[in-house]
């Protein structure tokens, strides 16, 4: 019998392979990153090939390590970066282009001229999200509009959309030999062509947009088998369970009651509460997504927060000014700063998300004087990700009504003790790290497992999350009270930047 289960993680920076055990440990694992393409200021591209090609490496790679077999898996998992829109030709499988990475920001200009006509907001009461860069559908008309032949190709029935998920499902189980297209009802709530009360693709969004039905892959839930595996290391597998990136990591945190949040501290930050069997409107700026949906039991939604720039702000001190050789340095070298000495970083490289919605706000430092260095830099690169985590949850409070008394945190940044001391002193409250950190990939691998009856139910996957380590505010309320108004001062002088 088939003692493990596999998850596969396609990120925005690297692509890993993870092999769990039936009480969610890590038996085995392997990652590469992938390059990050950026042909003008705003634009950021993947390499299809290249995740596809990481994709079978990894997942040969972690395989061959543990010494398994496919008939060791009993299932294998997807979580990826969700958002990002990759269009390929259905008969060979290839990619009209680069795809377009969530963070990119070359329609700005569509969801300006869209936003005339009824605001932001006018798909919002149907799709949870508002008009922005961000989402899916723009990226997909863009590709069809700028490709030479992609309209009459779609039109034709010869080109195949997906988000990374639909991608990889496709060619893991054959590509052009007999590969599914689908996606699941996560990924599918995040290109804004999905009435989320009906799990449909709309045709008035369709319309909106004018994107060809035909391109769109077939919608199904979180947890049931897809397909099997083509591929030889996990050959005849059952792919069985699908969740965007940041659903995955709420579902791997086992928040499975209403009221509960995580928060993943990645390239960009991404906090999640579960709101249950009805979808939430948002009055603070904030997302209404699924969250899950297992089989057929009804989908649950949730409440989203999104932050651009995060783990991608260590990046660029890396980088792009070489202030470190490694992202882990960047905490010896904000711990050399005793506090942020007045210097506030934000770091709007693609305008802001929530709760401001800004995509004519760039990023500033303010509160530069001549006894600022490097370590104030860095310090305030930090703060940055756990102020706009500030941003966001109480934006969340606002419009749930529910006052968290904890918050649930992964991602790679998660590791830093001093980010996540000042979250925790930023938000008045406890901050908790779980014992098994890859939450992602561990979500992926809980909904493929549910699947397959690997696992028993949701009140196994509750047994087993566990506490690894707890950081207790510190700070006094007058204190974050200074911070937090210099913080909102910095903010309102990067708001609207490109307005003009």
């Amino acid at each position: 019998m088939a003692g493990y289960i596999g998850a596969i993680d396609q990120g925005t920076t690297s692509t890993r392979f993870i092999v769990f055990d039936g009480r969610g440990r890590v038996v085995s694992q392997a990652q590469k990153e992938h390059r990050q393409i950026c042909p003008k200021p705003g634009w950021v591209e993947h390499d299809p090939e290249e995740l596809w090609r990481r994709t079978r490496e990894v997942v040969a790679e972690a395989m061959r390590t543990a010494g398994l077999v496919p008939r060791d898996l009993a299932a294998v998992g997807i979580t990826n970066q969700r958002e990002t829109t990759v269009v390929w030709h259905r008969r060979t499988g290839r990619p009209l282009g680069n795809a377009l990475v969530w963070q990119d920001m070359r329609v700005a200009g569509d969801v300006a001229r869209l936003a005339r006509r009824g605001g932001l907001d006018r798909f919002r009461e149907k799709t949870g999200l508002p008009l922005a860069c961000y989402f899916s559908a723009l990226k997909l008309r863009w590709i069809l509009d700028h490709v030479r032949g992609a309209r009459r190709q779609a039109r034709a029935g010869e080109l195949l959309f997906g988000t990374i998920d639909a991608f990889l499902l496709w060619n893991l189980t054959g590509g052009p030999r007999g590969g599914v297209h689908a996606t699941d009802v996560t990924n599918a709530s995040r290109t804004q062509l999905l009435d989320l009360e009906n799990l449909r693709w709309d045709p008035g969004l369709l319309q909106s947009f004018d994107i060809p039905d035909g391109v769109l892959p077939e919608i199904r839930s979180s947890s049931e088998v897809y397909g099997r595996a083509a591929l030889a290391p996990i050959k005849g597998v059952p792919i069985a369970g699908i969740l965007g990136d940041q659903q995955a990591a709420l579902f791997g945190q086992t928040c499975f009651s209403p009221g509960q949040a995580k928060n993943t501290y990645g390239t960009g930050c991404f906090l999640l509460m579960n709101v249950g069997e009805r979808p939430a409107p948002s009055r603070r700026g904030l997302l209404t997504t699924v969250a899950y949906k297992l089989g057929r039991e009804p989908a649950r939604y949730a409440l989203e927060g999104s932050v651009a720039v995060a783990g991608a702000l260590v990046q660029w001190l890396r980088d792009d000014l070489g202030l470190i050789a490694a992202s882990a340095d960047v905490e010896k070298l904000a711990r050399s700063a005793g506090d942020n000495g007045g210097v506030y970083f934000v770091p709007a490289f693609s305008g802001l998300y929530a709760p401001h919605w800004n995509a004519a706000a760039r990023g500033l430092i303010a509160g530069l004087t001549r006894y600022a260095n490097k370590g104030h830099i860095a310090r305030a690169a930090l703060e940055a990700t756990a102020f706009q985590t500030r941003d966001v949850l109480e934006a969340m409070e606002s419009d749930s009504g529910i006052r968290l008394d904890s918050l649930r945190v992964d991602g790679g940044m998660v590791v830093n003790e001093l980010l996540m001391q000042f979250q925790a002193d930023l938000l008045g409250r406890p901050v908790l790290r779980p014992r098994v950190r890859e939450t992602t990939a561990l979500g992926a691998a809980y909904a493929a497992g549910l699947a397959v009856g690997f696992f028993e139910g949701l009140p196994q996957l509750r047994r087993q999350w566990a506490v690894e380590r707890r950081w207790k505010p510190r700070l006094e309320p007058a204190r974050r009270a200074r911070l937090c108004r210099y913080w909102d001062k910095a903010v309102d002088r990067s708001l609207d930047w490109l307005a003009d």
